[in-house]
């Protein structure tokens, strides 16, 4: 593990700068072909602003998410994003599947699998939605479907939350009602700050858990 480790590290990185060069590289082409540069002050100041308001929580994120997703998985995964919405329900769904523990070889492999395929599965789905944009448009736009979009995040997001919370109800209480009463206090804190909340809430899942535990109720 140790030497395959190594070699993901090395491989990883390299694939992320080459990543970072291709994001790049489509601004850059645009700007030279057109003629058309951003304002670099400007630049520089909203890169700045954005790095202060994004970056902690891309870390809280690599702390939380790493040693759920293993080596090549954390990669692959930071690499292709949509990480809350796509990669962790499918690994979390792959490793109940085949039963695998964190830490262990066989769930380098099976997160792997499970992060490839989800990114493959984007690629497919992005890619007849755009082709099928036009044509579906009338049947989108239906007065009957139109409301059905406004719950779809809400939807997908509680089905993914109850099948891991049917599993740990006493463990859901805490941390449901924290994120709850953050909501009705501060609403504009909880939106903006969704990463924050998430680590707030596994702090309070795990001191929680940590107090039932001392009273044997798990």
């Amino acid at each position: 593990m140790k030497d395959y480790r190594a070699k993901m590290h090395k491989y990883g990185r390299i694939f992320t700068v080459l990543g970072i060069l291709v994001m790049f590289s489509v601004p850059t082409l645009i700007s030279l072909i057109t003629g058309v540069a951003p304002n670099i002050n400007q630049m520089v100041v909203a890169v700045v602003a954005l790095s202060v308001i994004f970056l902690p929580g891309g870390m809280i994120e690599l702390l939380t998410y790493g040693p759920i997703l293993g080596t090549s998985g954390t990669y692959l995964a930071f690499i292709t994003g949509n990480l809350v919405n796509l990669k962790i329900p499918c690994v979390m769904n792959a490793r109940e599947l085949v039963g695998t523990e964190i830490n262990t070889e066989e769930n380098e492999i099976i997160s792997t699998v499970a992060v490839s395929f989800s990114s493959i599965t984007t690629v497919v789905i992005m890619s007849l939605g755009v082709l099928l944009l036009i044509p579906l448009r009338p049947v989108l736009n239906s007065p009957i479907l139109q409301p059905a979009f406004n719950w779809v995040v809400s939807a997908l997001f509680g089905a993914l939350g109850y099948k891991y919370f049917k599993h740990n109800l006493k463990l859901v209480i805490a941390p449901m009602a924290f994120v709850i009463i953050l909501s009705v206090i501060a609403p504009k804190f909880v939106y903006g700050n969704i990463v924050i909340v998430i680590l707030l809430s596994a702090i309070v899942a795990i001191l929680f858990a940590r107090i039932l535990w001392k009273k044997n109720l798990i």
